[in-house]
């Protein structure tokens, strides 16, 4: 580097730093330069420095001490990867249970037969049993849920105590593989974090379902010398599950008409818990569902938008917006809330079920032809990201924005917004105009009274 002269320099900084002139700047006077300077990051800037600098600050300028790895481990041994692998090992114990099931005889030769009770029947049914468990487990990981990380820890271990019973050429590839995902399960628990969110209901039937178990199981047991054929907890557990499923294969009976006026009480609340849980669990979902479905437009009437009016968010203010759109103007809603998409469907409001602030969602929903864009969902916060997103999809297109407090109207006429509305203090004024005022503008009288057409207090 040149320090007698007041030559400027580019150097734009990579592995190694290129220090190259910079054209069309003279010499400035004295031990000063200018150097502009580019950083790995993209970012340039010009600086004053003095030729006094020494090396040692150049160095710590353009080769800080932080490294940039070449590879990125966490790609490899993140949750993601985790979930993957919980997935193969599912697969691996369903496979290696139908194995086990297949055959007419298996021996346990393992390491843990001396030590452990295990049964012949474990070993038979374990891999299928634990494998269909950890479908809905693996469900749980992908979206990060806590409760299926907990699961899923209990029951890789004893997934793992059956290849180490039968120890056959099929179950060692299963127990690698757990070897391997266990602790990556254990390492990436904070990637798994979210909780699962239960309605009042939805916990009393989980509770209702847990109590006719043991109620049945527990009073099975104490009147076994009243039923035939059931002596054993196994045997207990089995009745009271061929009860409530209704199966009714008759090896177990009961003998007494107090063991039959259980069996009945088993059936009725049995059944009860059952249905009720299964309308408080999975109705929620299929709802959604059928919301999501009912309340998305196809692509073919997404492609027919045009000079439409794209309303971004759901609230009330933009409820009664649309009733006061003539009929003759298209309109389009975005909103992720699946029950009022669906509920705008059902009223011929074209609706499209996703995230207003998502720029992708923003173009399938024709922002570029519309003629105008309102947002008014209930939260100004996701309102400022859906006017941010509007403009950087059509900066040209007029947006009017809703604010819900006063203190955020100066926020969203920041962030580009065309006219920013906040109906409570347009609604004071009204209110205040009206009572101060004997006459009133008919278009002040119309908001305040819509069915009153002469706009003059009666």
């Amino acid at each position: 580097m040149d320090r007698s002269g007041g030559t400027p320099y580019l150097v734009v900084r990579r592995r190694e730093a290129l220090i190259l002139p910079v054209a069309g700047r003279k010499p400035v006077a004295g031990w000063y330069q200018r150097v502009l300077f580019i950083s790995r990051y993209r970012t340039a800037g010009v600086v004053d420095r003095t030729d006094t600098q020494t090396e040692a600050a150049l160095e710590e300028l353009f080769y800080p001490d932080k490294k940039i790895p070449f590879i990125d481990w966490e790609q490899f041994s993140g949750a993601r990867p985790t979930v993957v692998l919980t997935g193969i090992i599912t697969l691996l114990a369903f496979v290696t249970g139908l194995s086990n099931l297949s055959q007419t005889t298996i021996a346990l030769n393992g390491p843990l037969v001396s030590v452990l009770p295990i049964s012949v029947g474990f070993a038979r049914f374990a891999g299928v049993l634990i494998a269909f468990l950890l479908g809905p487990v693996i469900v749980g990981l992908r979206r990060r849920k806590r409760l299926a990380w907990r699961v899923a820890v209990v029951a890789l271990p004893v997934l793992a105590v059956l290849p180490l019973t039968t120890l056959q050429t099929t179950d060692i590839p299963l127990l690698l593989i757990i070897l391997v995902t266990f602790p990556l399960l254990v390492r990436n628990r904070s990637g798994f974090d979210r909780s699962i969110d239960l309605s009042p209901l939805q916990i009393a039937s989980l509770f209702s379902i847990v109590g006719v178990g043991l109620y049945g199981t527990m009073g099975a047991y104490g009147l076994r010398n009243q039923f035939l054929e059931l002596e054993t907890w196994g045997d207990a557990v089995y009745y009271v599950v061929v009860t409530i499923a209704t199966v009714g294969y008759g090896d177990i009976t009961p003998t007494t008409p107090a063991a039959k006026w259980f069996s009945l009480s088993i059936i009725v609340f049995g059944t009860s818990a059952f249905t009720v849980a299964v309308g408080a669990l999975i109705g929620p979902a299929i709802e959604s569902r059928m919301a999501n479905a009912f309340g998305n437009m196809t692509a073919s009437e997404l492609t027919l938008l045009e000079d439409h009016i794209l309303i971004l968010g759901h609230g009330d203010l933009t409820e009664s917006l649309l009733d006061t759109i003539p009929d003759d103007t298209a309109v389009a809603v975005v909103t992720p809330d699946a029950e009022v998409a669906s509920a705008l469907d059902t009223e011929g409001i074209n609706v499209l079920t996703d995230d207003q602030t998502d720029e992708d969602v923003l173009r399938d929903a024709q922002i570029e032809s519309a003629d105008g864009v309102v947002v008014g969902s209930d939260d100004d916060a996701r309102d400022v990201l859906a006017v941010l997103a509007a403009i950087n999809v059509n900066p040209d297109v007029r947006i009017v924005a809703a604010a819900n407090e006063e203190k955020h109207i100066g926020k969203l006429a920041s962030v580009g917004a065309d006219r920013v509305i906040n109906s409570r203090t347009i609604g004071g004024q009204l209110l205040g105009k009206s009572v101060i005022e004997d006459d009133v503008d008919d278009s002040v009288a119309s908001i305040l009274d819509p069915d009153d057409t002469s706009g003059r207090k009666q």
